[in-house]
């Protein structure tokens, strides 16, 4: 193969307190509370909008649970979706258009400079420290410089390229399947099922729905890997949020197999409407109104911290002295990587579980933490805390956490936790039983 030997210099277009690399929603709650703890912060996004997965990626509803007084609780009464459960049996997928408006207010602080349709493409290292990033957009590349920099892109791309160590997948490498979630209207509400997922035991006359899509795949109405048809109400009457197209073997940190994924996603909401109209009742008048922009990615890099928690951990309801994020609450729910449906034979459900500060900061790497769906743990560990909530209260720990080293001058190892926790329930959040 051949290379090239790259040298340019770079302007420093403004130095910061904290950077956070992704505006999805552990980057928003991150940001946000590092800001409110008076940090001046540079939020940069790749995309044109904020939000990640609450917008761009059209996931709905906010799955999972988490203690009290954290900004998840912030987040969805902004966004007016009524309180649901952990699996999200009462709840809703929220109104995405809302989201795009309510979450840029949300963002939008005196304190937070906030960078669209800018992507990170490599860090600044002195020693083993990160002290910014390179940054590209539509000038070309500049640099950032901060005191802490938090990665929540979700596919751990800062932490990879400041030389963390990483993971992908299960033992065989392969990682959970790749979705687009769309939007169907015209449900005839009286008579339209809903079904929530995996978990729901919901029937369509005297048969279960779930098992009822399977024998449709069995027959050839649908492809065998479009078996699970999970369509879950919105906030609007006749609607239906369809979580179910699914793309296997992908890696979507490799660039030549994104485009593949989402072409074939898109080919498969159409095959998805033709099959609801034909054979599924109360779904004969239903078409796709909107989808979302980016594909939906359950998991990529896992990046390795100070702790890696494990899902039996998670299963017996862990609880650490270093608690940062508490109560965390959600199944382990492993969408089949090399099939339809789950990984698993029986679904593993969790006690209300703790995460500890550990696992949010890279081995090796001094001045980075890490949030949201990339932190340390295990496959199947990452498969219970990845969902919106947990990730959000995530990232507001690291925020504070990251506004206090910047305060006091010192590195995330040598921040003092129970200072940190202290500030934590200073400001409402539960993080002891």
């Amino acid at each position: 193969m051949k290379s090239i030997n790259y040298e340019k210099h770079l302007e420093i277009r403004a130095e910061y307190d904290v950077i956070v690399a992704g505006a999805g929603p552990a980057g928003i709650c991150a940001a946000v509370a590092a800001a409110r703890e008076g940090a001046r912060v540079a939020l940069i996004e790749r995309y044109g909008i904020v939000g990640g997965n609450l917008t761009t990626g059209y996931v709905g509803p906010i799955l999972g649970m988490v203690s009290r007084g954290t900004m998840r609780d912030e987040i969805v009464e902004l966004l007016g979706v009524p309180e649901n459960d952990m699996i999200g049996e009462t709840g809703r997928a929220h109104d995405f258009e809302k989201a795009k408006f309510a979450l840029a207010e949300f963002v939008c602080h005196p304190n937070i400079d906030v960078y669209l349709q800018c992507a990170v493409c490599d860090v600044i290292k002195e020693g083993d420290s990160v002290a910014g990033v390179i940054v590209a957009g539509g000038e070309g590349t500049f640099a950032l410089a901060a005191k802490v920099t938090i990665d929540t892109t979700g596919d751990g791309l800062v932490s990879y390229l400041a030389g963390a160590p990483t993971e992908k997948g299960r033992d065989d490498g392969l990682m959970q399947p790749v979705t687009l979630e769309f939007t169907i209207d015209d449900v005839d509400e009286s008579r339209g099922v809903i079904c929530i997922g995996d978990v729901d035991d919901v029937r369509l006359g005297d048969e279960r729905f779930l098992d009822y899509c399977k024998r449709c795949a069995d027959e050839g109405k649908l492809p065998q890997h479009l078996a699970a048809v999970r369509l879950h109400p919105t906030t609007r009457a006749g609607q239906r949020q369809v979580n179910t197209t699914q793309a296997n073997g992908v890696d979507m940190t490799k660039p030549e197999q994104i485009f593949p994924a989402e072409h074939e996603l898109r080919r498969q909401i159409h095959l998805l409407v033709d099959f609801l109209r034909e054979n599924v009742p109360g779904y004969e008048k239903c078409r796709c109104t909107s989808s979302g922009t980016t594909t939906g990615v359950r998991e990529t890099r896992r990046v390795m911290g100070d702790y890696v928690i494990t899902a039996k951990e998670l299963a017996t309801g862990c609880r650490f002295e270093d608690v940062v994020v508490h109560r965390a609450e959600f199944i382990v729910d492993i969408h089949n990587p090399a099939g339809a449906g789950q990984a698993e034979e029986h679904i593993q459900y969790c006690d209300p579980y703790d995460l500890p500060y550990r696992c949010f900061t890279p081995r090796g790497v001094e001045n980075l933490y890490v949030a949201g769906r990339c932190i340390s743990g295990t496959h199947r560990a990452h498969a219970s805390y990845r969902v919106m909530s947990i990730c959000m209260a995530m990232g507001e720990a690291v925020g504070i956490a990251a506004a206090m080293c910047a305060e006091r001058g010192c590195t995330p190892r040598q921040l003092s936790v129970g200072d940190l926790q202290q500030r934590m329930v200073a400001k409402g959040i539960e993080l002891f039983d």
